[in-house]
């Protein structure tokens, strides 16, 4: 069976639109990669760990968090440093830091076993990797998936809730 595979973020959407985006493109188990599981301010309370766990069981969407996946803390500093030196914010961030990323595959991604981790997703018809950023482009998501893509194959489609 071919590997697919989602990403979803929480900026931007509500989540209604993101309960919505998930069941409209038929993603059935939600693979958390935060290192927290809190989103600061109201308008994202919907986000936090235990409302998006209730939400994603009353929409009938498994939810696991994969901490093994997320980034450190020392890895989020190099990141909203890099952010400054843009003139962007985490809402607003388009891409990952070149650094951050060569230093999150070699320190988190290369000592997680992406073959059991395909496996494990096979389990699933589309299991989607979530983050708070928007886009897959400004997250450690991405190269999650695109580890998935490159060695097993993984088709990988990009959700964005609330509209393009």
């Amino acid at each position: 069976m071919a590997l697919r595979v989602a990403t979803i973020g929480v900026y931007g959407a509500t989540g209604d639109e993101f309960v919505a985006e998930l069941e409209r493109a038929g993603v059935d188990h939600v693979v958390d990669v935060r290192q927290r599981r809190g989103v600061r301010g109201p308008q994202y309370a919907w986000a936090n760990a235990k409302r998006l766990q209730a939400a994603l069981e009353d929409a009938g969407v498994g939810y696991e968090h994969r901490p093994d996946l997320a980034p450190t803390t020392d890895l989020r500093e190099l990141q909203y440093a890099a952010d400054d030196a843009a003139g962007e914010g985490k809402r607003s961030r388009s891409v990952l830091a070149p650094e951050y990323a060569e230093r999150y595959v070699a320190e988190i991604l290369d000592s997680v076993d992406a073959g059991e981790l395909a496996a494990d997703l096979r389990r699933h018809s589309l299991p989607a990797f979530f983050c708070v950023e928007r886009d897959p482009e400004a997250c450690h998501r991405s190269l999650v998936a695109a580890r998935l893509a490159d060695e097993h194959g993984a088709e990988v489609v990009d959700l964005r809730p609330g509209g393009s």
